[in-house]
């Protein structure tokens, strides 16, 4: 008991001696630490911003919901984007999707076609994104309409002339106005509005609130198509992804003869995803670590310099019966402190910085990596053992006789 006592004073000794010794030199001991933390406040803040754009990005992807599939003409390994270029033997119809609502554990399918045409209503006109979609899309986007009804089902063969608005599309054309039974022409037809849908906000650039949705069949006609870009399936949560994918390819393999289409899965999505934004933070975060490497050099730098300044005192402390591995844990105590108060201060710094961010930017997506919050400050401690080990080696060395001799 009484050793380890012993041992726990000349800890405590060892500490108080390292801070009194650094505060004794203190523009020294600051400008030196202020590597650490320019260094520390630098990897926070730049993980900050790629973890916040890495939620940004996945929240885009899943505000549609998870359990997603989507079928897109032509054998390719791709995302599954729409408006990518069909090349394909024979295209997706819309009786390819409805062949496909009828498989197990299929909740709900709709067929997508993209373009961008002109609308009148009254005076006004302008062009704008159209979406031809089947009746459900507001199960399989999870968005609904605020004002009158989606789209009705049965418009595959004899589509009718309906259109829903996106809700800032409406306010655009009709501002307070009610848009519900008003015509507005869209391209050479003329639709009758049914509906109003949501505030749905961006997805990756996206504006799903400036949109026409319009019957897929007519859409079809309208931009002169025979297939689809895409069929978006929903599926039961509890089914698993390789169990969908299977019976769809079986499906249509059996309807085309090959597999001449791609499907692609929400979590494979996210997962590829995720992957690469967590590359990109580690990146970022890697850059940041560049500047705790100048201030690796700082201190190993001060700490050499410091040896050489205390010559006469190692010799002394030697001469007075302090053992190499005292000198040793002396020099090492002193690094090690200098990098944790830096690396404390560090974390301070970039921490404070993020919440001025966040509350200065709140359209920027900021998300503090606590991970890498907590291995920047390991960091540094690591990298004050790390250059204080040879300083303090050089110093444990000396004879005690020639070190006195040193003015």
């Amino acid at each position: 008991m009484g050793t380890n006592e012993a041992l726990a004073m000349r800890t405590t000794d060892l500490i108080i001696f390292s801070f009194r010794t650094l505060i004794s030199h203190k523009l020294r001991s600051s400008l030196t630490a202020l590597g650490l933390i320019i260094g520390i406040a630098a990897v926070i803040i730049l993980t900050a911003l790629g973890r916040g754009i890495h939620s940004f990005v996945l929240a885009e992807f899943t505000q549609f919901g998870t359990n997603l599939a989507s079928v897109a003409p032509g054998k390719k390994s791709t995302f599954g984007i729409s408006g990518a270029t069909i090349s394909t033997v024979r295209p997706l119809t819309l009786a390819d999707a409805q062949s496909l609502s009828k498989l197990e554990n299929i909740l709900a399918v709709d067929p997508v076609v993209q373009g961008n045409a002109r609308i009148e209503a009254g005076e006004k006109q302008r062009r704008t994104n159209i979406l031809g979609v089947g009746s459900s899309i507001p199960e399989v986007w999870s968005i609904n309409p605020v004002k009158g009804r989606f789209l009705p089902a049965g418009e595959q063969n004899n589509p009718r002339a309906f259109a829903v608005l996106g809700h800032k599309l409406a306010l655009e054309l009709f501002g307070s106005n009610n848009p519900l039974g008003q015509r507005i022409r869209v391209g050479s037809d003329r639709y009758l509005v049914m509906g109003v849908m949501e505030k749905k906000g961006q997805m990756l650039g996206f504006d799903m609130d400036d949109v026409i949705f319009i019957p897929a069949a007519k859409a079809l006609e309208l931009f002169d198509r025979e297939s689809l870009m895409e069929i978006h399936i929903l599926y039961k949560n509890d089914t698993p992804v390789t169990t969908v994918q299977n019976s769809i390819k079986k499906l249509l393999i059996s309807r085309h003869g090959l597999e001449d289409f791609t499907i692609t899965t929400q979590n494979q999505m996210l997962e590829k995803m995720d992957s690469i934004l967590n590359i990109l933070t580690l990146a970022v975060g890697a850059l940041g670590g560049i500047s705790l490497l100048v201030g690796s050099v700082g201190i190993l730098t001060i700490m050499t310099i410091a040896v050489s300044e205390r010559t006469s005192e190692i010799g002394l402390q030697r001469a007075l019966g302090a053992e190499g591995r005292t000198i040793f844990w002396i020099f090492l105590c002193e690094a090690l402190t200098l990098s944790a108060a830096g690396g404390f201060a560090g974390v301070l710094t970039g921490v404070f910085i993020v919440k001025v961010i966040a509350g200065a930017l709140p359209a920027l997506p900021v998300q503090l990596a606590w991970t890498y919050v907590g291995a920047a400050f390991g960091s540094s401690l690591l990298i004050g053992i790390m250059s204080g080990v040879m300083p303090a080696l050089k110093a444990a060395a000396m004879e005690p006789l020639e070190a006195l001799r040193t003015e």
